[in-house]
């Protein structure tokens, strides 16, 4: 018998009338002849009312204590929906994250899934029971409640689906689906039939807030399809899953993130080991950093730029004092009136001009780029808050994201639970149950080493508007395909913008990159005729806040320089000198050894 996961999330258990709702979704699927499992959020907004009331109490509040109280709150749903089931004439049973045998590591507030045991479940399955599951919540092994943190109903429901193999995972919401952008900043905001796990993930760690990038890490890594749809009506969501809604378009949605801000070291000494250094001490204090940007250095000098959330930059900054007289920067600044604009897509990779397209239609609007970060699938760049939104629309806009595929209908897009059970016969059980151990530990891919490009950079060119959208029309104009870009805040209105390309066309970009300077009237561009880019892939490389300090520290090791970085939820991106880059590669699959797939 087929199990569906089925999510509901505070919105949609905020008053009897809503959770009576829910229980009739649940009964109607297990009519249908499927095992259900109900994962519950909190009603509405209690735990906002649990954490206001905690700090009435305590300013600073321990956080084994915040976890046993904010798990109080999922209880509260459990017990009621399982009550609203029963008054509906049906069998079913709630169960804390513990009772489920739910175990995590002992980071309260933050905890991370280590394994989860089926037995209680599947027997409360097969005795025709639907289980209320309460989302959000564990237990270590000390026997402390932990919770998951920011999404941890969605993380809950997705690593139920995968440790009981279900054939889906509902997640039911106020929304009807994952929009090509937020509907409420672009009403031509469409709904996406379909969204790949790598699309979704970067949509997630860029702004896009239906679910929370954790929980898509669990569902591609355990193949989970999950469908994302409105709780007050049965009309179909959208499906995530591993294929894309059209492998036609180059970008599939975009989104923003408003609250960032950005910190810039200066005058860093460009050597071995400063960015290990560097980011060592931001990772030591779990800040998550986000855009990561260094650009090729100038008489032995670099610059170091990252964002992170706002309301980290206060911690940041401590760390960044320390990493400035550590390595013997020349200073820091920093600015915490930022915004991330973004687009994503799988089409991307394979269809060039996404960027220009980009950086010119934002010129166009006079929006000036503060950074760039590109990845296979993603082109991040920064802009003042205030011309965030006005961004977001004209990237929506230029990239068509209101017009539909051919593809027509959900059904069409492929949500059919024979999906699931088509992987059955790769995913036997014996594995599944190996694979449950460390859910939520660090994967990494593939560690990819590409020696074919060259680099060209731009220094001191005049930061306005327009100035990434002339440089890369010129570049287009050449006929030249531009792999890596990154463009870094530099002092007095000034950046720095570099770029990779095929070796072969070194020469004509440089001749280019000489009368793009001669116009800004900066200096000479500098080059490089043979880099070694590597791309360290993997699932978690965001939330596991110390990768980058393990891929920083492991080159400094090995003597080897960086030139160039630039990060996504799914890749760091490095370039070095082209000699070292297979001793590069050997040495980060030495230090990734024990995640490695």
């Amino acid at each position: 018998m087929s199990i569906i996961v089925q999510k509901f999330g505070g919105t949609s258990v905020a008053d009897s009338e809503k959770i009576l709702a829910a229980a009739r979704k649940a009964v109607r699927a297990q009519k249908e002849g499927h095992q259900v499992v109900m994962v519950v959020s909190a009603m509405g907004k209690n735990t906002d009312l649990l954490v206001d009331l905690a700090r009435q109490i305590h300013q600073d509040p321990p956080a084994r204590e915040m976890d046993m109280l904010l798990s109080t709150g999922e209880q509260v749903s459990v017990a009621l929906m399982a009550m609203a089931i029963d008054s509906l004439g049906h069998q079913a049973i709630s169960l804390t994250g513990a009772q489920i045998g739910i175990k995590t590591d002992s980071t309260f507030t933050k905890a991370r899934i280590r394994s989860i045991t089926t037995d209680r479940l599947r027997q409360a399955l097969d005795e025709g029971k639907i289980v209320i599951a309460a989302g959000f919540q564990g237990i270590d092994e000390g026997f402390n409640i932990t919770t998951l943190g920011r999404g941890g109903s969605d993380t809950t429901a997705v690593a139920l689906a995968a440790a009981l193999h279900a054939d889906l995972c509902e997640i039911f919401t106020d929304v009807d689906g994952v929009y090509t952008t937020d509907p409420r900043l672009v009403p031509d905001a469409r709904r996406v039939l379909r969204i790949s796990y790598d699309e979704m993930l970067e949509l997630a760690s860029v702004g896009a807030g239906v679910m929370h990038n954790r929980s898509i890490e669990f569902a591609k890594k355990f193949n989970v399809p999950v469908h994302v749809r409105s709780s007050f009506s049965d009309n179909p969501g959208t499906l995530i899953c591993a294929q894309p809604e059209s492998s036609d378009q180059p970008v599939c949605g975009a989104a923003l993130v408003r609250n960032e801000a950005r910190v810039t070291l200066l005058g860093v000494p460009d050597r071995p080991g400063v960015a290990a250094a560097v980011f060592s001490r931001v990772a030591a204090r779990n800040v998550a950093m986000d855009m990561i940007v260094q650009n090729v250095g100038e008489n032995g000098l670099a610059e170091i730029s990252f964002t992170v959330f706002r309301d980290d930059l206060p911690t940041t900054l401590k760390a960044v004092e320390e990493a400035t007289r550590e390595v013997g920067a020349a200073g820091y600044n920093y600015d915490d009136n930022v915004s991330k604009v973004s687009v994503v897509g799988l089409g991307m990779a394979t269809q060039p001009g996404v960027a220009q397209r980009m950086f010119q239609v934002l010129a166009e609007k006079g929006i000036n780029i503060l950074m760039i970060s590109t990845s296979e699938i993603k082109i991040s760049v920064l802009v003042d808050r205030d011309a965030a939104v006005d961004a977001l629309r004209t990237v929506h806009e230029v990239f068509q994201l209101e017009v539909p595929p051919a593809c027509e209908s959900l059904e069409a897009a492929g949500v059919i639970l024979a999906g699931r059970a088509a992987s059955a016969a790769v995913n036997n059980t014996a594995e599944i149950v190996a694979r449950m151990q460390g859910m939520e530990d660090l994967i990494i891919e593939g560690i990819a080493l590409d020696e074919s490009q060259a680099r060209v950079t731009l220094v001191g060119v005049p930061d306005r508007p327009g100035l990434a959208a002339h440089v890369f029309e010129q570049v287009a104009a050449g006929g030249i395909v531009v792999d890596m870009i990154v463009q870094s805040v530099g002092r007095e209105g000034h950046a720095t913008l570099s770029f990779t390309m095929p070796q072969p066309d070194l020469e004509k970009g440089l001749t280019i990159a000489a009368g793009l300077a001669k116009r800004f009237n900066c200096g000479k561009p500098t080059s490089c005729p043979r880099v070694a880019k590597l791309a360290v892939s993997g699932t978690g490389m965001r939330s596991h806040t110390g990768v980058a300090r393990r891929l920083f520290q492991c080159l400094a090791d090995e003597g080897i320089n960086v030139d160039m970085i630039s990060t996504s939820e799914m890749q760091i991106n490095v370039v070095v000198d082209g000699g070292q880059g297979q001793q590069a590669r050997e040495a980060l699959r030495r230090k990734f050894a024990d995640v490695m797939l």
